[in-house]
């Protein structure tokens, strides 16, 4: 089988359902509530105890070496979650959220801690009403695939070209803007798919739930990314 699940054959009858597709998705955002509660927890710890400013001055690419492990870790999961078992998944999600929760912590020293606490609620807000809409929607989100990505390969582009050529910054609240609508429009899109997912690898239990897991780590970086987006584009930077 493949995990894309947009290639599941539509003609297939599951041979059994061990709960429903309300408890499935519940499940799943249960995931992404975990693994924020994680990073949360993380990104305080580091903060408060100034241990990222230790790790920093001792380790001056520290962030660098976090992020190439959070790729590696995300890119495993999406190539190879089909073949590890459920606890190593769960593992590798956990992981995954702990390390971002230590990235994440330099921004408690950028920014006034009350912007960061007012775009994460606002954050909650506007996810929730996109995973809300991508849930109960009749319309098929599928043709939103190849625009999304394209955005998303221009906030890549834009910010690796950004860290080359001075002056870009004058763009940043337009680029924050197609972040925000980029990562808006992914909700909706990878809450959708948690249906694909549950069709496809109904009557597999260890499938749904590494599945679901799957989802969970999508829609917890559609959160992270929005949360960022936003705080960049309405936080107040410390002096």
């Amino acid at each position: 089988m493949s995990f894309d699940p947009y290639e599941f054959d539509r003609s297939y009858t599951p041979a059994s359902q061990n709960y429903s597709l309300g408890h499935y998705t519940a499940k799943t955002f249960l995931w992404v509530m975990l693994g924020l509660l994680v990073t949360g927890v993380v990104m305080v710890a580091c903060w408060a105890t100034r241990f990222t400013l230790y790790v920093m001055y001792t380790m001056p690419y520290i962030h660098l070496i976090a992020l190439v492990a959070t790729l590696i870790l995300s890119v495993t999961m999406a190539r190879r979650i089909e073949k590890m078992g459920v606890g190593t998944a769960i593992t590798m999600f956990l992981l995954f959220s702990a390390i971002f929760g230590f990235t994440l912590s330099i921004y408690l020293f950028v920014y006034e801690l009350m912007a960061v606490v007012l775009c994460f609620l606002l954050t909650g807000v506007y996810f929730g009403a996109l995973a809300a809409y991508g849930y109960l929607t009749k319309r098929d989100l599928t043709g939103l695939g190849p625009i999304l990505f394209s955005g998303l390969i221009f906030l890549i582009i834009f910010g690796v070209v950004s860290l080359f050529i001075p002056g870009l910054e004058v763009l940043d609240r337009v680029v924050c803007l197609v972040g925000i609508a980029v990562f808006l429009g992914y909700t909706a899109y990878d809450t959708q798919k948690i249906k694909s997912y549950y069709n496809y690898y109904a009557g597999y239990p260890d499938m749904l739930a590494k599945a679901s897991i799957f989802s969970a780590l999508q829609l917890y970086l559609d959160f992270i990314n929005l949360f960022l987006y936003l705080l960049r584009f309405l936080g107040n930077r410390k002096n």
